[in-house]
């Protein structure tokens, strides 16, 4: 019997649960840092209030993981590029987590912001690699990396007030 290969939809579904599901990780890290450490910190007048930070991220992972499951559908149309870009993908994503614990857990911003330069990186390649594999995933990176890009302003300046 043949197999049967994943739907575009099933693949988009395991990754946006695979996002959400390290953004949700990602969240359990930041908790106690908002609640406690975050508080004490100068920020810069540009920080958005607290409430705005779930809710935008919640919406990344989704875009993130759509884009990443279109880009997967193509796998056997365009397999090098293909497996580049998915391999940017989860070098992102796991650098994503990876500030989180950078920031919140060892509270840390100066090395957060380090991180965060190499996140940016990633994401922009990741970008550039669903761009060559299809259009539609390029274009849902794009909020992303616009987001990561005022994050990487806001984590230097939040470094340096507090320095």
């Amino acid at each position: 019997m043949e197999k049967k290969p994943l739907s575009v939809t099933f693949k988009i579904i395991i990754m946006v649960a695979t996002c959400v599901g390290i953004g949700f990780i990602s969240g359990q890290v930041t908790r106690e840092g908002v609640q406690t450490w975050y508080p004490t910190l100068v920020k810069p007048v540009f920080n958005p209030p607290n409430s705005v930070f779930a809710p935008v991220w919640t919406v990344l992972y989704i875009l993130m993981g759509v884009a990443a499951g279109l880009v997967w559908d193509r796998i056997d149309i365009q397999k090098e590029t293909v497996k580049k870009g998915l391999t940017f993908f989860a070098v992102q994503l796991g650098l994503n987590a990876l500030w989180s614990y950078l920031f919140f857990g060892l509270h840390n911003p100066l090395l957060a912001f380090a991180e965060i330069i190499i996140l940016w990186l990633m994401i922009y390649e990741t970008f550039v690699q669903f761009n060559k594999v299809s259009k539609p995933a390029g274009f849902l990176f794009i909020p992303y990396l616009l987001w990561v890009s005022f994050a990487l302003v806001l984590n230097g300046s939040i470094w340096w007030l507090n320095k």
